[in-house]
């Protein structure tokens, strides 16, 4: 598995393509927060708080990590390199759990230059440190395990697909039905009687509070229950492409 990590995240890196993607996701969040060009930008909100921050991530992120995992199974199909990989002595688990794990880890990689955003808004506001700093915390980890569960999903999409343009829209479109498709269900008239219920199967159900720092025990389950879900669907997908 730390091989199958450790190559994935080389390859990430050995073109220009990889530190672009990245780039481009900083630069538009850049763009939205603090430029005069947006109307999300934080100076003109008024708040010394990052709740624009954790509302549109989601919806860039549904972009991003389709961009960043769309290679990690395609590739191995187009290069005839699962082949290799069977005759490794690496289960089928750990395939896909080395390239969700380095698929994870470069969105982390991409969260963590935003925490310049916290030391900005702490100096900025009107009264230094006036800032709920407890609450921020909450909802970057609800905003990291939005990004487990889209990673997850992403793996999935690019181990059924065969070519990197198909993983990438593929996986746009799951992670957009997991994330909103069940509001939307849920408003049809002829389902109002269960419509509570259609909503708690979607993501932005359980991301909604946590993006505002309030943690509860069944979000965290939700999103752990449905990354590892996920995970194991990728899973039996490489068995059959071994077998």
């Amino acid at each position: 598995m730390i091989t199958v990590f450790k190559k994935e995240i080389s390859v990430f890196f050995s073109t220009l393509i990889g530190p672009l993607i990245i780039g481009g996701f900083l630069l538009l969040n850049s763009v939205l927060l603090w430029s005069n060009f947006s109307k999300l930008n934080i100076l003109d909100y008024g708040y010394a708080d990052m709740d624009i921050f954790f509302e549109i991530s989601p919806l860039l992120f549904l972009l991003f990590i389709p961009a960043v995992s769309m290679r990690v199974f395609t590739e191995e199909y187009a290069n005839g390199t699962m082949e290799t990989l069977s005759t490794k002595p690496i289960t089928s688990l750990q395939i896909v759990l080395g390239k969700f794990f380095s698929v994870f880890s470069l969105v982390l990689f991409s969260i963590m230059p935003t925490l310049i955003y916290v030391i900005s808004i702490y100096y900025i506001g009107e009264s230094v440190g006036n800032l709920d700093l407890a609450g921020i915390l909450g909802s970057y980890f609800g905003l990291i395990l939005l990004c487990a569960l889209f990673s997850s999903v992403s793996i999935y999409a690019s181990s059924i697909a065969n070519k990197e343009i198909i993983s990438f829209v593929l996986a746009i479109l799951l992670n957009t039905l997991f994330y909103s498709g069940f509001d939307v269900l849920s408003e049809f008239s002829f389902l109002q009687n269960i419509d509570l219920i259609i909503q708690q199967i979607g993501i932005s159900f359980h991301y909604e509070m946590m993006s505002k720092g309030l943690l509860k025990f069944s979000d965290i389950i939700y999103f752990l229950s449905f990354t590892f879900l996920f995970i194991k669907l990728a899973e039996l997908v490489v068995i059959e492409k071994k077998a």
